[in-house]
Parts: structure tokens; C-alpha cells; sequence
């Protein structure tokens, strides 16, 4: 275990080594390096107190007594006792900081130590100051990933939506797609609170009253005066990055809130709402009936609203729509009419490149095996058409293949 990164402490006075050497003289090494670290800890001087602690431990093992060298340097039957003395002198060192609330100078200790579990406990803990520097306890919550939703809920309260979506659209999910959720529901709750506090306050300034019981679309369609003559009450930008990110969510609340969201942006001007790539083209007006089927509200209608759009697309040259409707098939839990589609158009992509779930894949959930050998075949791929013969043996014995 390595000591590097973690910083020395500033130099000492004169009088501070004259007396260290004192107690060499009178006492050995061992008394010079516990008054050495008494001094340091009373001091505060905890970075130096690691290296003291260490110095010591070299002493006992009667090795190099010089704390920054590596441990490679030492004879190998001492390497077990000084990783031991590394991470006890780390714990402590790193727990002493956390008890006066530096978090960000324990870190490098329990870092070194990859234990995280104490720093994770002291952010969950700590109240932030309304003027203090939270950036730092952000890099070790969401960088480092010691409590990333910590540290997405400071960017959103603190710095507000704009540096939270930048957040969310600089990283990769790929791994932790639970996280993409949490922050995808925190962002949709922000926007939501944001506008319909600026939507009411709107209205009172008109003179007008809205039923705090009604939704934002309820709003927007008995008043159509909010949204006239190009008005809008929230970045335009921010509506459809919060928006077009919901289409990951699952039914509940925070998909209403979505909802609420992308009807309030069909109610804008079109010049406000900018156009997209189909099958997304009219921005709000397909966001909407996407989210909706997703929540089970108008489930039909937005299924033939966007399968309407794939024959003028594949004539284009362009597959997405298809892609996003396979996707849409399988959020409202259609698997064969997704299968259905994907053989039609996408049985001869690589599945690589496809945003929804390829042939094969559709075919081996769906349990359709006649589906799956025909791809494999035709993507001459025999070794995935023998595994559909070796599962469907498995699941129907002495089944006519």
C-alpha cells in the first residue's frame, strides 16, 4: 500500500526540533516519535501525524526508518506488519479529521485504504453552510462515487437546474442505472416545482386564479393566455432536456409530473418548441403521447401515433422511429407486437448498433425459437441458432424442430 498524495504539513521552528532531539537523547526513538506525536496531534498537524505514526512502526520493524519510501523497499517478512501500521495510522489519522468536520482532508486516508464507508457516513451527516464551498465534498460524493445522489442534490439546490442537467448529460450511467433514475425524478421534480410556482404567480398577476388542485395542463387549457403570444415561463431548453430524459421512468408520480411537463410544452408556441429528428419531430406533441403510454393514458392512440411515423421514415433511409417504437412495445409490456416489428425491419442490423433490444434478443424473451433460428440463419450464425435448439429442447423435451 502506497503513501503518495497525501501532503506534508509546513515546516517547524527551531525550537520544535531542539526539543525533539532532547527527547531522543533522553528517551530513544520510540519516546522522540510519541512526543513527536503528541505535539502534532495537539497541533493539529495531522498530515505529519500519519508519517509519525509510520515512522514509528519502521522503528519496531528495526527497517528504513524513512516513512515516505515505498513499502517495496522493505524486506518482504515486513510487509504484512507495515500495511497493518499503514491502516491503522490512516484510520486514525482520517478519523481525527472527520471529528473536527474536514472531509475533505480524511478523504485521501480513507481513500488510500478504499474504505469509504466513513466518509460516506460523514456527507450523509453533514448540513452545509449557505455560504460554504460544497464542490470539493461533491468531487469525493458524485466523482468518486461515495454518495452520488448527495451530490447531485447539492448541484441541483445549490447551483440550480441548468449546472444539474449538465451534470447528468456529461456522464455515464451505463453502470448504475439506478442513479440515472433518482436524478432523472429530482430533475423533473425541480422543473415542475419551478414552473408551476412561476405559472401561479403569473396568474395572480392577471387576475386570474388557478385551482390548486388542477394540474399544469389543466392551467394552460383553461387559461391559453399563459402561453399567447410566445410566452413562456421556464428555459425552453431546460423543459425539453428534463422532458426527453423522463422517457426512462417507470409509472408513478414522477412520470405524472413528466407528463405535466411535456403538455405545458405542447401549449407553447412553435416557435419556442424547435424541431427534432422523427420521431420526435414536433418536440412536446411527441413526448407527450410517449409518456403517456408509458403510464398507461391513451395507450392505443400513442402506439398508431408513432407507428405512423415509421413507413415515411424507413422510406428516408431512416430506422429510429422503428427503434423508439420497439422500445414503447416493451415499456407497456407488448412483447410480441415489439418482436413483430423488429423482424420486419431490423432483422438484418447489427444489434450493436440498435437503442432497443435486437431480433434475437426479442425473439429469446418473447420464447419464439422458430423467430430466433430464422435470424440466426440469416445473420449465419450458426452457434445461435444451435443455442435455440438447446433451449427449446430444455423447456418443450421432444419438441418437432
Amino acid at each position: 500500500m502506497e503513501t503518495d498524495g497525501i501532503p506534508l504539513a509546513p515546516k517547524y521552528g527551531p525550537d520544535f526540533y531542539t526539543n525533539l532531539r532532547a527527547a531522543f537523547d533522553s528517551g530513544g526513538g520510540e519516546r522522540a516519535v510519541d512526543a513527536l506525536a503528541d505535539e502534532l496531534r495537539n497541533a493539529g498537524e495531522f498530515q505529519q501525524l500519519f508519517y509519525a505514526l509510520l515512522l514509528k512502526s519502521r522503528l519496531k520493524l528495526g527497517v528504513s526508518p524513512f516513512p515516505t519510501g515505498p513499502a517495496s523497499d522493505l524486506p518482504a517478512d515486513a510487509h504484512e506488519a507495515y500495511e497493518a501500521a499503514i491502516r491503522e495510522g490512516g484510520r486514525h489519522v482520517g478519523g481525527l479529521h472527520l471529528e473536527r468536520g474536514e472531509i475533505a482532508k480524511a478523504w485521501p486516508y480513507f481513500r488510500m485504504l478504499q474504505e469509504t464507508e466513513p466518509i460516506k457516513a460523514a456527507l450523509l451527516a453533514h448540513v452545509p453552510e449557505a455560504d460554504d464551498d460544497v464542490y470539493p465534498l461533491v468531487d469525493i460524493a458524485w466523482q468518486q462515487g461515495v454518495a452520488p445522489e448527495l451530490g447531485f442534490d447539492w448541484i441541483l439546490d445549490r447551483s440550480g437546474v441548468c449546472s444539474a442537467i449538465t451534470m447528468v448529460g456529461s456522464s455515464d450511467f451505463a453502470s448504475n442505472p439506478k442513479l440515472r433514475d433518482y436524478c432523472v425524478q429530482r430533475l423533473v421534480q425541480a422543473l415542475h416545482a419551478q414552473l408551476r410556482e412561476r405559472l401561479a404567480a403569473d396568474l395572480i398577476q392577471r387576475g386570474l386564479s388557478g385551482n390548486p388542485d388542477e394540474t399544469i395542463a389543466d392551467w394552460v387549457k383553461t387559461h391559453p393566455v399563459l402561453t399567447a403570444d410566445d410566452a413562456y415561463h421556464i428555459d425552453t431548453s431546460h423543459l425539453s432536456s428534463v422532458v426527453s430524459s423522463a422517457m426512462q421512468l417507470t409509472p408513478g408520480p414522477d412520470l405524472d409530473l413528466a407528463r405535466d411537463l411535456a403538455a405545458y410544452g405542447a401549449a407553447l408556441s412553435p416557435m419556442l418548441s424547435g424541431t427534432n429528428d422523427p420521431p420526435f419531430e414536433h418536440v412536446y406533441k411527441d413526448y407527450l403521447p410517449y409518456l403517456n403510454a408509458i403510464a398507461g393514458v391513451d395507450v392505443e392512440a400513442s402506439l398508431a401515433h408513432f407507428a405512423a411515423k415509421i413507413e415515411p421514415a424507413v422510406a428516408d433511409g431512416y430506422q429510429f422511429p422503428v427503434e423508439v417504437l420497439v422500445n414503447l412495445y416493451l415499456k407497456v409490456n407488448r412483447p410480441a407486437d415489439a418482436l413483430a416489428l423488429a423482424r420486419k425491419y431490423l432483422a438484418e442490423e447489427d444489434d450493436a448498433r440498435l437503442t432497443c433490444p435486437g431480433v434475437l434478443e426479442l425473439a429469446r424473451r418473447v420464447g419464439d425459437y422458430n423467430a430466433y433460428r430464422e435470424t440466426a440463419a440469416a445473420k449465419n450464425d450458426p452457434v445461435q441458432w444451435l443455442a435455440a435448439i438447446f433451449a427449446e429442447a430444455a423447456i418443450r423435451p421432444g419438441a418437432a424442430i
